[in-house]
């Protein structure tokens, strides 16, 4: 029998999903979306399994980046919810001071049920509908391709050397010019550009390296980047929409906080509600196939592939106890409300989960952006205002929908590899909640790692945190009573017209750019187009075998500098 589940292998899945995890914990603070990280592990993993330990094999080492990419994903979901509640207590919500235990048992809660409401559906959306999950796909051929994994493990570690150098330079400021090359950003107006255009381009490497690796598919985040500040933004200032008495920064500000910014966080929700509208189909095939996949199990023909149905049963039972303590630990919150929280909480996962696995398999997008502001207006009305509440159950929401769409996508690389299903789902049951948890600490480090007394993460720093600054803006518009209705209405509208169109996650994108920093959008866009010339002139399998794993380590390379770096300003 093939060596699959062994020490080796796990203990290294758990050793890169942390590091992975913190590298893309601060990605996500600073574009607004997470990279996967099945691929770095799938490529390292062979170079430790088999070049190291010279025993691996390629399910060993499916079982090896199953953990990476499980406990990597887990932390996604925290970075985009958790967040809005330290930018929150800012803005003078000191009742939001909630204790540490009650998210983090949220979180928990939701990477068990992720992965839990996913697992009955496995041989219906695998073997039975062989949904394509690209992802998954991919994985299992980067882990076919052998000793290819040797080189390019070389180039991602040269990738990580040249990015983690810069970003040092960087953050030393040895390279900074008053009026030229500010907080990373070189201003790219030469004096011809008034400051509304947002002529600066960011000197991030990660933000260029993203690019790298979405290429054609990232290029809406860039259109809508130009669209924001090349188009709108100008009008605005033109036909007199702006306060007279604003000049230079200060106007850049008025544009972004009143107009642009609601306007994303209105075209991010309209594209999102248009994508459950496109794939009615597919939500509905998903129910069906979860009613399928429950007459399997009840007439026992799964055999020994699945992990059996009352441990299913018990772990969604112990997420829905975690769900009850922590709505129930949280201020203002009765019992009554917290049964209600656990109860609804539980199946508005179960349904999200079902949504993000067949729109994963079908397109490989996971939109947990627009089902986490979803999730928080909706819990708010549920909850009568109690934000507390609500951003748990958002939180286990968020997590829950990266887990659904991982454990599908770990799955199909191992249904294409031989693996047995049990053993991933096992590994991934047990490991990913490590995740979330690794999470919470690099979150806190990176807010506490700001100086002159401000904060690390949030609008005006380096990582500006734009999903928990759309969240932030939600909840303070419905609580406040003070919803910019017509540009929410309008961005809205104009989401449901990019959700109808043929280009993948367009609307969303094109949301997202909107209320990020145009430096970071623009540096992230000529990745994109960097990678596009390349691709044409040396070949799909030119920029798969080289330009990714290099890619992949530039990104992160800066990252944990960027983490690293924090935490020596805590120390000292």
């Amino acid at each position: 029998m093939y060596r699959e589940l062994t020490v080796a292998a796990v203990l290294f899945g758990i050793v890169q999903g942390v590091i992975l995890n913190i590298a893309f914990a601060y990605i996500a603070l600073k574009l607004g979306f997470s990279l996967g990280g099945s691929t770095i592990a799938a490529i390292l993993g062979y170079v430790f399994l088999r070049g190291f330990l010279r025993k691996g094999t390629i399910v060993e080492n499916n079982i090896n980046q199953t953990i990476a990419s499980g406990i990597n994903s887990a932390g996604t979901g925290v970075v985009f919810v958790l967040p809005a509640l330290f930018l929150l207590n800012t803005q003078g919500q000191d009742n939001l001071i909630l204790s540490i235990w009650p998210l983090i048992l949220a979180a928990i809660a939701g990477a068990i049920l992720g992965v839990v409401v996913i697992i009955p559906l496995r041989k219906q959306l695998i073997e039975i509908e062989r949904l394509r999950f690209p992802t998954g796909v991919a994985v299992a051929t980067i882990i076919r391709t052998g000793a290819a994994g040797v080189e390019k493990a070389k180039l991602l570690g040269i990738g990580f050397l040249i990015s983690a150098i810069w970003k040092l330079l960087m953050i030393s400021g040895w390279l900074e010019s008053p009026g030229w090359l500010e907080n990373e950003e070189l201003n790219i107006s030469f004096g011809l550009l008034p400051a509304y255009f947002a002529p600066a381009l960011s000197l991030s490497i990660l933000n260029f390296a993203a690019g790298l690796l979405s290429g054609r598919a990232g290029l809406p985040f860039l259109l809508g980047g130009i669209i924001a500040w090349w188009v709108i933004s100008p009008i605005s200032v033109i036909a007199g929409w702006t306060p007279v008495n604003l000049d230079n920064q200060a106007l850049v500000d008025f544009i972004h906080s009143h107009m642009l910014r609601p306007l994303g966080i209105g075209v991010l929700i309209g594209a999102a509600l248009m994508e459950v509208v496109v794939n009615f189909q597919a939500i509905k095939g998903a129910i069906y196939s979860l009613i399928v996949a429950s007459r399997i199990s009840s007439l026992h023909n799964t055999g020994t592939d699945e992990m059996p149905f009352w441990v299913l049963l018990l772990g969604g039972g112990a997420a829905m106890l975690f769900f009850f303590i922590a709505a129930v630990s949280t201020s203002g919150v009765s019992i009554t409300q917290a049964s209600l929280v656990a109860l609804l909480g539980t199946l508005w996962l179960g349904l999200a989960g079902l949504i993000v696995a067949q729109c994963t398999g079908l397109t490989d997008i996971s939109p947990v952006s627009g089902i986490a502001l979803i999730s928080v207006t909706m819990m708010m009305v549920i909850l009568n205002g109690n934000i507390g509440a609500a951003m748990l159950v958002t939180l286990a929401a968020a997590i829950a929908i990266g887990q659904s769409a991982d454990m599908m996508q770990d799955i199909k690389t191992g249904f294409m590899l031989g693996s047995r299903p049990l053993i991933q789902q096992l590994v991934q049951f047990g490991t990913s909640w490590l995740g979330a948890i690794l999470s919470f600490f690099v979150i806190y480090v990176l807010w506490s790692s700001g100086a002159g007394g401000s904060h690390g993460f949030g609008p005006g720093s380096s990582l500006p945190a734009p999903q928990a600054t759309a969240l932030m803006s939600v909840i303070e518009a419905v609580q406040n009573n003070t919803v910019p209705s017509d540009k929410y209405i309008l961005g809205a509208i104009i989401g449901i017209l990019l959700g109808t169109a043929p280009v993948a996650s367009l609307g969303v994108l094109a949301g997202l750019a909107m209320y990020l920093p145009f430096s970071i959008t623009l540096g992230y866009g000529l990745g994109c187009l960097t990678q596009m010339v390349i691709t044409q002139h040396k070949g799909e399998v030119f920029s798969e075998n080289k330009l990714v794993p290099l890619a992949a380590g530039l990104i992160i390379g800066e990252a944990l500098m960027g983490v690293g770096y924090a935490i020596y300003e805590i120390i000292h």
